[in-house]
């Protein structure tokens, strides 16, 4: 696939596919797991997934984090014509590095810090029992979950988007049927869930090393130097993508203790079904900049400003239709969201459809601000990045989550998130035609 000459519609489609696949299926992970779990333990076994949501996303961001930084910049130098010394291969390595690094602390802490851990992120003695037994089968291969996310950018930097899918296809249909077998058939409840989430893991990540047995395969590791200030380059490119997962986990925690300080079990019972719902919306997301970021980094490293501004299109209008598709769906079928992922009581399916309706309304603007954080990392903008990323993870969504509660009422947590992303859209608007039309146009 020629980035730099290509037809950007078919080459935009094209890496859409594989990336739409491979963003569902990981997003698959955690909600089989709590339909499952909810089905066989009730509404208190997805309160417990609930607990757990956090810890993916630290751990998908670190991944992020290291895939994202790393592949803009391979893809920028990779696209420029005035680089042919193979820096490029450089800050791969570098990724790599930091990825071991990163995945040996984060492993270490989980097995060391486990029950305060959990209890931090709003786990009672009861969901607390719940919790560390889905964890159970999960710590033996915690870094993979790491390693899947920043080997599959980079596959997708290296013209193999495909394997990328594929890789992520492999564990997550194994998942969905081994959550079944393990949860119903043998029995094993919610650590069956875990158990099958933990294969799944180890199956994506063997399939994504076929890559470097390819012919095709141009990535290798080299002895890098000024690796402090690679490891550094990287860190501030990938940070946005990196803190939009974190920052989920963070809203993930202060809603957890909100809500059981202000609506208690059921409300958060039914927190964790929006929660799986949201991360679709977020995975269709990550797949439109998942997509246009190769495109756009390389094509950003050659100065061709035209190709862009069309990738660019094609991409806005992807993410209108995801936003206007998951709320719709949202406000025709809130029990819906129920029914799936947890054997409701009468009180449940009372509260649920104004919650859920309520929240669904950010649902409309959340595919457009999270594309932008790849977008202004593409064009190698990451303070606009930062600010988008920030703001709508921590600063103005954590201070509505812990202020509108006690000025408005318990029931307006539910608005935090789309007065949030109305907020932000404003900014990602005018940053975006600003950097779009200075983008260089090299003859």
């Amino acid at each position: 696939m020629d980035l730099l000459n290509g037809k950007i519609k078919s080459l935009y489609f094209k890496y859409l596919s594989a990336a739409f696949g491979s963003a569902l299926i990981s997003c698959i992970y955690g909600v089989v797991d709590m339909a499952m779990v909810g089905q066989y333990h009730g509404p208190n076994g997805t309160a417990a997934l609930a607990v757990v949501a956090p810890v993916w996303n630290i751990i998908y961001s670190l991944g992020l984090l290291m895939g994202i930084g790393g592949s803009v910049i391979f893809s920028t130098k990779r696209g420029s014509n005035a680089v042919h010394d193979g820096s490029e291969m450089q800050y791969f390595t570098v990724s790599v590095m930091g990825s071991v690094l990163l995945a040996i602390l984060s492993w270490v802490g989980i097995f060391c810090f486990e029950q305060p851990v959990l209890t931090f992120f709003g786990a009672d003695e009861s969901l607390l029992v719940m919790a560390e037994t889905y964890m159970a089968p999960i710590l033996w291969v915690f870094p993979l979950f790491l390693f899947n996310q920043m080997l599959a950018a980079f596959l997708r930097n290296d013209n193999d988007p495909g394997l990328a899918t594929l890789g992520v296809l492999s564990g997550g249909i194994f998942n969905i049927f081994g959550d079944y077998f393990f949860v119903f058939t043998c029995d094993m409840g919610i650590y069956g869930a875990g158990l099958a989430t933990a294969i799944g893991s180890a199956i994506s990540f063997v399939v994504m090393l076929t890559h470097f047995v390819k012919k095709t395969n141009t990535l290798h590791l080299v002895k890098p130097n000024r690796i402090l200030r690679k490891l550094r380059e990287i860190t501030v490119t990938g940070f946005s993508t990196f803190f939009i997962d974190v920052a989920m986990g963070i809203l993930t925690v202060l809603f957890n203790r909100q809500i059981m300080k202000y609506l208690g079990t059921n409300a958060l019972a039914i927190y964790g079904p929006i929660i799986n719902v949201s991360t679709f919306v977020q995975c269709c997301a990550y797949s439109v900049g998942q997509a246009a970021q190769p495109i756009i980094s390389t094509n950003y490293g050659a100065g061709k400003g035209s190709r862009i501004r069309e990738t660019l299109r094609f991409a806005l209008w992807t993410t209108a239709f995801f936003g206007l598709f998951w709320t719709a769906l949202s406000m025709a079928v809130p029990k819906l969201y129920i029914r799936i992922f947890m054997t409701p009581t009468d009180e449940i399916l009372a509260m649920a459809p104004g919650i859920i309706r309520a929240y669904a309304l950010s649902f409309l603007l959340l595919p457009l601000n999270i594309f932008s954080t790849y977008y202004f990392q593409a064009i190698m903008k990451p303070s606009a990045a930062f600010v988008v990323s920030v703001a709508r993870g921590l600063v103005i969504s954590g201070a509505l989550i812990l202020i509108l509660p006690t000025v408005v009422g318990a029931d307006s947590l539910w608005y935090v998130m789309p007065v949030t992303e109305l907020v932000v859209m404003v900014y990602v608007v005018a940053m975006m035609k600003k950097e779009t039309a200075a983008l260089p146009e090299r003859e």
